[in-house]
């Protein structure tokens, strides 16, 4: 059984993941119109892993006792200044998701509740390759710089993108 505090923390990260779909979402769209096909791709199968993320916790809040709460969502940003920026905006809206997820496990923690710190790994895992993802991604930008013909490859390549994770000592 879920405790209130546990349940409310579950329901705030809930928001959260369906508002991280939203904003990759935007992020595809925004992408696409551009003519950056490739990274459209990434961002919308991007946005269809953090839905699926939500509805893990929410069958886990519904399954524990709980009742899962579905939200009003902040309205993402939908245009940017370049495709760096918009990069930069995603490695920081997963730093952010990675500092709620440890939140969560705190407080887990704290409550000595041991089915929610073990189900929580998961997503502190996932939140590791999510930022080395996104660090990846930037060091590529920060490589190719202005070049047309580097965003091209770089659109074109992002498709296969794999990125060794250390935790996990296997590749995505």
């Amino acid at each position: 059984m879920l405790s209130k505090s546990i349940e409310k923390a579950l329901n705030d990260q809930i928001r959260i993941e369906a508002e991280s779909s939203q904003i990759y979402l935007a992020m595809a769209c925004w992408a696409e119109v551009k003519g950056l096909e490739g990274v459209a791709g990434f961002m919308y199968q991007q946005s269809d892993e953090e839905r699926d993320h939500m509805l893990k916790l929410v069958k886990f809040v519904n399954e524990r006792g709980g009742h899962a709460q579905i939200s009003q969502l902040k309205a993402p940003n939908v245009t940017f200044n370049s495709f760096k920026e918009m990069f930069e905006k995603l490695f920081d809206h997963e730093v952010f998701v990675s500092e709620s997820i440890n939140k969560l496990v705190h407080i887990s923690l704290e409550e000595r509740d041991y089915a929610t710190h073990n189900f929580l790994q998961w997503y502190v895992s996932e939140q590791i390759e999510e930022e080395a993802v996104a660090r990846t991604i930037l060091d590529k930008i920060n490589l190719i710089g202005n070049d047309k013909g580097g965003l091209y490859l770089f659109d074109r390549d992002i498709v296969n993108l794999t990125v060794s994770s250390a935790s996990m000592g296997r590749a995505e």
